[in-house]
């Protein structure tokens, strides 16, 4: 694990809006498309407008969700919300290259089926994705890996429904599904998470951010988060 030590959380939204620009044109230039799984969060907003001002070969990209809440369309509280009103009005992005997780549905495990027969479509049988983007949560999580959550344990399903977890059930990406990325990008802002980074960093599968692969993962974290832990020349 790789990590990058930036000034503040607006750096490290810049740093990671390139990262994730050079990985797309990789990946088109090498596959012909980029499938790009991104997590919410303040900072990563401000990484989507980055990312707008960056050279993306757009027509190429298929962007899933790593997460989502169980909450109504079109809810502020959806990460799909915020997606949406970073990415479709500002570039040449259609709506059908957003892949919204079917939180709406009566069903959720078979929404959460559905959804994981959409990645495969994506990214192939492996479900190999280009590149995942992580926070971390100030009590270890990850995506919508909680703690305690008998979702830690799925391995036969790419996609997962969990317990009420600060007010919503969530629809997530599992552990297999994070772990056969190509690359992972942390993006960890805030004093709050110090004491995390440095569990992740020293890969304590105690926490579930811990549990992701480390191998092709690099971290962008600001001074901040990062006041614990010593970041690579």
């Amino acid at each position: 694990m790789k990590i990058e030590v930036l000034p503040d959380a607006g750096a490290v939204a810049r740093r990671a809006a390139g990262f994730i620009a050079a990985a797309a044109r990789s990946a088109v230039s090498s596959r012909g498309r980029f499938v790009f799984a991104v997590s919410g969060g303040r900072t990563p907003w401000i990484m989507l407008r980055d990312l707008v001002r960056e050279d993306v070969p757009w027509e190429a990209v298929q962007i899933l969700q790593v997460d989502e809440r169980v909450a109504p369309e079109g809810h502020p509280d959806r990460n799909l919300t915020r997606l949406r009103e970073s990415l479709l009005e500002q570039v040449s992005l259609k709506p059908e290259q957003i892949h919204a997780m079917p939180v709406g549905e009566d069903d959720l495990d078979a929404a959460a089926r559905a959804y994981a027969g959409a990645i495969e479509r994506l990214a192939g049988p492996s479900r190999r994705l280009d590149l995942v983007h992580l926070g971390l949560g100030p009590d270890g999580h990850t995506a919508s890996l909680i703690p305690g959550s008998p979702v830690l344990e799925v391995r036969d399903a790419p996609v997962a429904v969990t317990d009420p977890y600060q007010g919503y059930p969530r629809m997530t990406l599992t552990f297999p599904v994070l772990d056969g990325a190509r690359r992972i990008l942390w993006v960890v802002t805030g004093e709050d998470k110090g004491e995390m980074l440095l569990r992740l960093s020293n890969g304590d599968t105690t926490i579930p951010a811990g549990r992701v692969s480390p191998d092709a993962a690099v971290v962008m974290a600001d001074s901040a988060a990062a006041r614990l832990v010593r970041s690579d020349p």
